[in-house]
């Protein structure tokens, strides 16, 4: 049996380069494709890259899971969370959760899933 947790130095530095550049864009640019769409693509391999840093498990399953958290994120978003738990004046919960369901954001995560399994595939270490 395999051990689930172990360490990934290489998802754990792209999860940190990842998380430096979505800040440097949340911080510097105010755009309408910059910031929200490409910043919602790069969460999903952010958040993908450090679930690897981490746990040993197939990148498919890996990104699908991502996947599906980023919706479920966005689902909440559709039921207003942040106004039904009093929450709207809380920053930090705003900017994690987020304030407004859109369907393009949806697109975008599936473009990140799409990169993280290309990308994968592509670089994926032969086995036997």
């Amino acid at each position: 049996m395999t051990r689930m947790i172990r360490f990934n130095a290489k998802y754990f530095y792209l999860a940190i380069s990842l998380f430096l550049v979505e800040t440097l864009i949340a911080v510097f640019l105010g755009d309408r494709i910059v910031r929200p769409f490409v910043g919602d693509i790069l969460v999903v391999i952010l958040i993908y890259c450090f679930v690897r840093a981490f746990w040993q498990i197939r990148s498919t399953a890996a990104v699908l899971l991502v996947f599906v958290f980023a919706c479920l994120i966005e689902g909440l978003q559709y039921l207003n969370l942040i106004d039904r738990l009093g929450l709207e004046g809380n920053r930090f919960f705003a900017t994690v959760i987020g304030t407004t369901f859109d369907w393009k954001d949806i697109l975008a995560y599936a473009i990140g899933a799409a990169v993280v399994l290309i990308v994968e595939h592509r670089f994926a270490v032969p086995r036997g």
